[in-house]
């Protein structure tokens, strides 16, 4: 089934703005979190993303997310 390549290009600015959300909560966890345990952190970035209305993120990105901030996981880059 393809998909009309127009529709793609009217997707991309929500994609864009919903990420951006994602990506602030993210710095924000990190910056106030940065290698506290990862329950903490875990719950700081839940709390960050529902402030940033950006909450439905897949649960196991979320745990990455948290690990790497943390400091008890594997970089997100790798």
């Amino acid at each position: 089934m393809a998909t009309d390549p127009s529709e793609y290009d009217k997707s991309m600015p929500a994609v864009a703005a919903y990420l951006a959300k994602v990506e602030r909560a993210v710095d924000r966890t990190r910056a106030s979190h940065g290698g506290r345990p990862y329950a903490e952190v875990h719950q700081a970035l839940v709390e960050a993303l529902q402030a940033e209305d950006a909450q439905r993120v897949v649960p196991q990105v979320v745990e990455r997310f948290a690990r790497q901030i943390s400091g008890t996981g594997d970089s997100v880059d790798g």
